[in-house]
């Protein structure tokens, strides 16, 4: 058997299978191990690098986050506490503005923006806020102008001076005629519009009582014309004015009692304004009228018949004025004229529907002694007259 020699690498004082290097048996693990459980090795996880930038995706928002609710309330603090839009003023052209019943203070900020008078509600309200005034102003129309400053806008408002209204005054026992004079003197309303209105007596509230006549009708009071008011509508409240009288006075069913018609009564009151001296007088004058219309006399008064002739400044008639053939010109014609002659006011309706109690068939002015005398038979009567012709002779009061 052949032997191997030093010279072919092997180590004769090694064992097969051992590693000359490191003195272990260099057999296979299986074989060594065989039967013992061992865990396999895990395989190595290869680390991701992530990066920065979903860090600085979220910074970014953070800090919009906080620039813009920083930026929001930085400017809801500095409105809050910066004054209002305003206009410097004092204004250009001319906005006629009407204050209504009930407005508010903001209201009538929101309505002067819309018109341009005022920049912002906000001025407005701060302006009134600070002016007890503010709290009364009072309704109509006033002039403003265009981009005013609101406390200046807010002080044409609270005085009533700056008003722009019309007064027109209808005094006891005025007449149509009277009354058309007036209102074409005190506002733009046209003479033409009125006489239009007059004629109109389903328009102005006529009642069918006044037969289309507004005389009579169109009630003694102040009335306010506010600019834009046209005829009808302003006859219209004259008219209403009286209807109303009427109503508060239980005309219609008092005047059943007297054996007259509602509008009879209103002619009646219409001569106590012209004939009656004194407020006191009125009942006396009424019950001298009708103790003559219930003996069938003629009613014998200038009052109306200077209503036809259109007389004034005196309380005497002509003989030419008193032989008109006029239904009014009661020395001709027994009875009531056939309207009233004048507007009456609610004294002489009142003193109508409650005649004094008396015999007396006639009456005169004293204006000597600043009364009226009232007499039973003609001889007292003609007394009465005779002192007061003397009288007129050498006085201005006739």
């Amino acid at each position: 058997m052949s032997q191997t020699g030093p010279g072919s690498g092997d180590d004769p004082h090694v064992e097969p299978g051992l590693d000359p290097d490191d003195g272990f048996d260099d057999r296979h693990d299986d074989e060594l191990f065989e039967g013992v459980p061992h865990d396999e090795p895990e395989p190595r996880r290869t680390r991701r690098r992530r990066g920065c930038l979903p860090m600085l995706v979220v910074l970014l928002l953070v800090l919009a986050i906080v620039f813009v609710g920083g930026r929001w309330a930085f400017g809801e603090l500095s409105s809050r506490l910066a004054p209002p839009p305003d206009f410097a003023g004092p204004g250009k052209g001319a906005v006629l503005y009407e204050v209504k019943q009930g407005s508010s203070s903001t209201q009538i900020g929101r309505d002067l923006k819309k018109k341009k008078v005022v920049k912002s509600v906000d001025a407005f309200n701060d302006a009134a806020a600070s002016d007890d005034k503010s709290r009364n102003i009072q309704v109509g129309y006033y002039q403003l102008k265009k981009e005013m400053k609101a406390s200046e806008a807010l002080a044409v408002l609270v005085d009533p001076k700056n008003l722009k209204q019309n007064l027109v005054v209808v005094p006891e026992g005025a007449r149509v005629r009277d009354i058309v004079k007036t209102i074409v003197s005190k506002t733009d309303i046209s003479k033409r519009a009125v006489t239009d209105a007059l004629a109109n007596g389903k328009a102005i509230g006529l009642p069918a009582e006044a037969n289309g006549n507004p005389e009579g009708y169109l009630y003694p009071a102040t009335y306010t014309v506010p600019p834009k008011q046209n005829a009808v509508g302003l006859i219209r409240q004259m008219v209403a004015k009286t209807v109303e009288a009427e109503a508060s006075l239980d005309i219609e069913s008092k005047a059943k009692s007297l054996g007259l018609t509602p509008e009879q009564v209103l002619t009646v009151a219409s001569i106590l304004e012209y004939e009656a001296n004194k407020a006191k007088d009125y009942p006396k004058v009424a019950r001298v009228l009708y103790n003559r219309l219930k003996k069938k006399m003629p009613l014998q008064l200038d009052s109306t018949v200077s209503y036809v002739s259109k007389r004034s400044g005196d309380v005497w008639t002509t003989s030419s004025e008193r032989a008109s053939t006029s239904l009014y010109n009661t020395y001709k014609h027994v009875g009531l004229p056939p309207g009233p002659i004048g507007s009456p006011g609610a004294k002489t309706i009142e003193a109508a529907l409650n005649p004094a109690d008396g015999d007396w068939i006639y009456f005169v002015p004293d204006y000597e002694e600043d009364t009226t005398r009232f007499s039973a038979t003609y001889a007292e009567h003609q007394k009465w007259v005779a002192k007061l012709k003397k009288y007129c002779r050498s006085s201005e009061d006739c």
